[in-house]
């Protein structure tokens, strides 16, 4: 593990984004809330938000921190739900890999939803998309 004892403690944030792509009829029971297991937008946010909290238990040699705040939002578009959370610290470590955790466990929650009526869903494009704060100060995609 990095030794970040040294540095300063900082206010940092990161954005990462993601995707489910889904076909037509999980696109149409998203939009009338009437998939058979449920809320699946709903599960998949919850589940991103445990995800960046848990994200220390997952990755190797990834620094567990205070995490001030998580936001997971899903999008339904005609052929895919987009996922963007955003995760805030204050801390001698940025939170990106906490965002990336937050959008690929949302979209693992989102697949196991839809799986039933979609079993070809699939799961992509998860990226930084900016992060601020820190050393190095700010990154936008």
């Amino acid at each position: 593990m990095v030794d970040v004892a040294d540095k300063p403690i900082t206010a940092r944030e990161a954005v990462a984004g993601g995707s489910v792509s889904v076909n037509e009829r999980v696109v149409e029971l998203l939009r009338a809330g009437g998939l058979p297991k449920g809320d699946a937008l709903a599960v998949a946010r919850i589940a991103g938000i445990q995800g960046a909290k848990r994200t220390s238990e997952l990755i190797p040699l990834c620094h567990p921190i205070g995490i001030a705040g998580v936001t997971v939002d899903l999008e339904v578009e005609d052929s895919a739900v987009r996922i963007r959370a955003r995760v805030k610290t204050a801390d001698r470590t940025g939170v990106e890999m906490e965002a990336l955790t937050a959008v690929a466990v949302a979209g693992l929650a989102l697949i196991d939803m839809v799986k039933a009526v979609d079993p070809a869903a699939v799961l992509g494009e998860i990226m930084v998309e900016s992060k601020t704060g820190g050393q190095s100060g700010d990154w936008h995609r």
